[in-house]
């Protein structure tokens, strides 16, 4: 657990790195095509397909960071946090369960950044927090 743990942090930083050389946006999403073939890809192995699908995805973290929180001091980190729910996301998705990646990771994403000091905050302003994916996916399919 632990070796799978540090393998993928240190796979998501040389993600990071690489996405450093670009020109500061976040790739296109992928077409539904291309995200089922590296989808298939990953699920046999493939590390470089799994990177692709987090990559094309950061744009998703994006969006859902900007969605509940607007103050920009934050906003790098828990893009960075999302991030990792992200690739948790990626690495647990299972297609056969007939939602689609984007809907499966970005409650993984939320997950991820809503417990994030905001409970209070978000209890508040009436906000429920998400639940965790796998039950929320197998409520809705009740498996």
């Amino acid at each position: 657990m632990l070796t799978s743990a540090f393998m993928m942090l240190v796979s998501s930083a040389f993600l990071i790195m690489r996405m450093g050389k670009n020109t500061g946006s976040f790739p296109k999403p992928l077409n539904a095509e291309d995200e089922s073939r590296y989808l298939e890809l990953w699920e046999k192995g493939d590390i470089e397909a799994r990177n692709k699908l987090i990559e094309h995805n950061l744009r998703l973290v994006a969006h859902i960071v900007k969605k509940y929180y607007t103050q920009s001091s934050e906003i790098d980190d828990l893009i960075s946090i999302g991030t990792i729910g992200l690739i948790k996301g990626i690495s647990s998705y299972k297609k056969d369960k007939g939602v689609r990646l984007a809907t499966y990771a970005s409650r993984c994403i939320e997950n991820a950044i809503l417990p994030l000091g905001h409970k209070n905050e978000n209890i508040q302003k009436g906000r429920r927090l998400v639940p965790d994916p796998l039950i929320f996916l197998a409520s809705l399919y009740r498996i």
